[in-house]
């Protein structure tokens, strides 16, 4: 594994490179000064995502939802505590299926909520269906 990582600020999508050794010192971006880590996922639109998916050399997990969707509701507060207890390692992204449909039929989602893991800018794992947090964190962390 590299010394550092690219990160992407969750406030101003610029790069920042940041020591592996520094990771868990709530880092700031170098360019808008806010903090890199916010324990919180993060609601990005497709241009946003691709920036972190392609940019960033964290792994990303990517909570596929919508508004109508009572599972997904249930599920919401789950995914915040999972950020909580993932970042830094794993930056957490909510993608707005019904807004971002391109991206979501693009990405194959058939069913919602539908968590997709990225490592290395490639899909490594995809699950279907709300978790709890116990499940949510044990699929994740068997990525990583």
């Amino acid at each position: 594994m590299a010394d550092s990582l690219h990160i992407v600020c969750p406030h101003c999508d610029g790069i920042n490179r940041v020591p592996q050794a520094k990771l868990n010192a709530d880092p700031n971006c170098g360019a808008c000064h806010r903090p890199l880590f916010t324990g919180e996922p993060l609601a990005l639109d497709a241009a946003r995502f691709q920036r972190h998916l392609g940019k960033g050399e964290l792994p990303l997990l990517v909570d596929f939802w919508a508004a109508w969707c009572g599972p997904c509701k249930m599920m919401a507060p789950v995914f915040a505590q999972a950020a909580r207890q993932l970042e830094p390692q794993v930056r957490l992204i909510k993608i707005n299926s019904e807004e971002e449909q391109p991206l979501s039929s693009q990405l194959g989602i058939r069913s919602i909520p539908t968590l997709i893991l990225y490592k290395n800018s490639q899909e490594a794992a995809r699950m279907s269906g709300a978790m709890d947090l116990g499940n949510l964190l044990a699929w994740a962390r068997q990525y990583l």
